[in-house]
């Protein structure tokens, strides 16, 4: 997958700051060109909230594909079926959630990997990645660069990070701070102590393997405290924050228009 050869080398530069969204709230296949007329450098559809149509999401995924634009899809669960699913769409990764230990990671294998090294049957706009169906060919041109996120979003995962990190599957490490925090028994306080502390140890972790992590929030901040795979936001999020900022500047505008024309002297 030339994308996600693309994504794999910028993010392996500590020095090069990688950008993306995640889509959660509302998706349709043109977003993609936004993302990448914007300069992100990927996408991550979400599907495991909500249940986007299949159809559009493998169209987004040929669009990556045929862009060499890096397409990752968040898949419902770390389970085996919904796993598969998410890879028979045709993206170049996974962004997986609740991943708490090894065996998780063994499930992933078995579901991106075809037979002998793991289970999947492939189906599907997946198919389009390869030039032909032999094994090797697989392997060559889809898992051998396959880009793998686990997100680690609870203090069972937080115990099992170490395995998780060295495993050869994981290509960054990842984290989902909200749902971390809650476990933590913080939610949502993005400074308490505890999912610093958190956090920290994921980051560093990676570093002793030599993966990034993927991080989510305000991007200038996290670049501050020396993440460089980033992502940045979801849109429907950034597009509410920024009407609501909008139309706050804009009715406190005609406020002080008010105020401006209740100090002129009206002569008669």
């Amino acid at each position: 997958m030339k994308s996600a050869k693309i994504l794999k080398k910028k993010i392996s530069d500590p020095n090069q700051i990688t950008t993306g969204m995640i889509i959660t709230y509302h998706f349709w296949p043109g977003i993609i060109e936004i993302a990448m007329r914007a300069g992100m450098d990927y996408v991550v559809i979400d599907l495991e909230h909500l249940t986007f149509d299949h159809s559009q999401v493998a169209e987004a995924c040929a669009i990556g594909r045929r862009e060499d634009f890096p397409i990752l899809i968040r898949p419902a669960a770390a389970e085996f079926t919904p796993l598969r699913l998410a890879m028979d769409l045709g993206p170049c990764g996974l962004l997986i959630p609740y991943v708490e230990n090894a065996e998780d990671m063994k499930t992933i294998r078995d579901a991106v990997y075809l037979k002998p090294r793991g289970r999947r049957r492939p189906g599907g706009r997946g198919n389009y990645w390869v030039s032909d169906f032999n094994y090797e060919t697989w392997q060559s041109e889809v898992e051998e660069d396959l880009i793998i996120l686990p997100q680690i979003e609870s203090i069972k995962g937080l115990e099992n990070i170490k395995a998780i990190a060295e495993d050869p599957l994981s290509t960054a490490m990842a984290v989902g701070p909200y749902d971390l925090s809650a476990d933590l028994g913080v939610c949502f306080d993005p400074s308490a102590p505890d999912l610093l502390e958190a956090l920290k140890k994921i980051k560093a972790e990676a570093l002793k393997v030599g993966k990034p992590m993927w991080m989510i929030g305000d991007g200038p901040t996290l670049v501050s405290q020396g993440y460089h795979f980033i992502c940045l936001t979801e849109p429907i999020m950034f597009l509410e924050t920024k009407l609501s900022q909008l139309n706050s500047l804009t009715k406190q505008s005609e406020n002080n228009h008010k105020n401006e024309d209740a100090d002129k002297i009206v002569l008669p």
